[in-house]
């Protein structure tokens, strides 16, 4: 793609983008067409559960800071849920 193309163009030529409610309805019917229940997958939950498994895999957590647009690593820290020893553990293992 080119850094001005969208993922998925909208239905209206001088809208180039979806909106959230169409991102919104898109998930639940891709969800819906697989066979899993729709009120369990959100698109924040989606969003959460990816990053949540970069964390998991990588302990990198600045690269999971960057994914979700954080200013603030201790937003990130609570956004993940991340305990405090283990944020000290991640950080004192990196260095700068």
């Amino acid at each position: 793609m080119v850094g001005s193309e969208y993922l998925w163009p909208g239905r209206f030529h001088e809208r180039l983008h979806i909106s959230t409610r169409q991102y919104t309805r898109f998930v639940r019917d891709w969800v819906s067409s697989i066979g899993l229940e729709v009120t369990a997958y959100r698109t924040h939950s989606m969003r959460r559960t990816k990053v949540t498994q970069i964390y998991k895999k990588t302990d990198n957590l600045r690269a999971v800071q960057l994914l979700l647009g954080h200013t603030k690593m201790d937003s990130t820290v609570r956004y993940l849920g991340v305990e405090l020893e283990d944020a000290l553990a991640i950080a004192e293992a990196i260095e700068i």
